[in-house]
């Protein structure tokens, strides 16, 4: 099926950032007025590929929290790129992104833990029904946030070999550490995804024949939308 825009998910517990990052991105602002997402929403925005083409991405920003979980099969589906994201002062949020580590002594040898019932990343790939090989080659990145707040718990070795872990030869998962807060490197994380979709030639020829609008533009899913 053609499909206009990119649409990529924002996956990860609740309080860890996702709506900052994309508010950072799209509209370079942040604010301290924390307000927990109900359900899921979406921005669009265009962005340029290495190869200059012009491609309209729909950034889904969705619940962290349990009770809204269940909504997960409903925003998932069509996903062409899915965002990790954690707090690096949270080890919980880092736990929950997939198959969680017990570190020894911050050694890279760990031992996969099968006790946490939160699994970010299986939880997606399992709603999203991808079939296995597609979910070999699906691009995942993985965004630590809120690294200007000096009380981090999650290092950026253990980040890598959690990545390194989940990658597959198909697909490796690149890491970046952020802060909604201050910028610092949210476009070079969202640049990312643009690199690692591919895009059908005949969607970018089509698209080059349509005007899209540079401002953003959001729409709200209520809650039981459409379950």
């Amino acid at each position: 099926m053609h499909k206009d825009i990119l649409k990529v998910v924002l996956i990860g517990d609740g309080g860890v950032g996702k709506t900052s990052l994309r508010n950072q991105y799209i509209h370079k602002r942040f604010t301290n007025a924390y307000k927990a997402t109900i359900g899921a929403d979406f921005i669009t925005k265009e962005v340029e590929t290495d190869d200059s083409k012009k491609v309209t991405i729909q950034i889904w920003d969705t619940a962290g929290q349990e009770r809204f979980q269940s909504l997960g099969v409903a925003y998932y589906r069509g996903a062409d790129a899915c965002v990790l994201v954690y707090d690096v002062n949270n080890f919980l949020s880092f736990q929950h992104l997939g198959k969680a580590f017990c570190w020894l002594n911050e050694l890279w040898a760990c031992v996969i833990k099968q006790a946490y019932t939160e699994r970010w990343r299986e939880d997606f790939l399992k709603q999203s029904s991808l079939p296995a090989e597609e979910a070999k080659s699906f691009p995942f990145i993985m965004i630590g946030n809120k690294i200007d707040i000096d009380d981090r718990v999650v290092s950026r070795r253990q980040a890598r070999a959690w990545a390194e872990v989940h990658s597959s030869d198909k697909m490796q998962i690149p890491c970046f550490e952020t802060s909604a807060k201050n910028g610092d490197n949210v476009e070079k994380a969202f640049a990312q995804i643009a690199k690692m979709v591919k895009v059908p030639q005949m969607e970018l020829d089509m698209n080059e024949n349509h005007s899209f609008s540079l401002t953003s533009d959001t729409r709200s899913v209520k809650k039981g939308f459409c379950c």
